[in-house]
């Protein structure tokens, strides 16, 4: 990933709130396994209504 500009970096959108967001460099050994976008998103993965 070295030499990519910001703008170009790989996006996924998030399986619980529905959001886009891209890479980042701790998830660099496990993008494949990458679904959320934060810890809250994962913390209600199973409600997606609580903000």
């Amino acid at each position: 990933m070295q030499g990519i500009k910001k703008q170009h970096l790989p996006q996924k959108t998030c399986v619980a709130c529905g959001r886009p967001f891209s890479w980042r460099k701790k998830w660099e050994r496990h993008w494949d396994e990458v679904k959320y976008c934060s810890d809250k998103c994962r913390r209600n993965k199973g409600n997606p209504d609580s903000d």
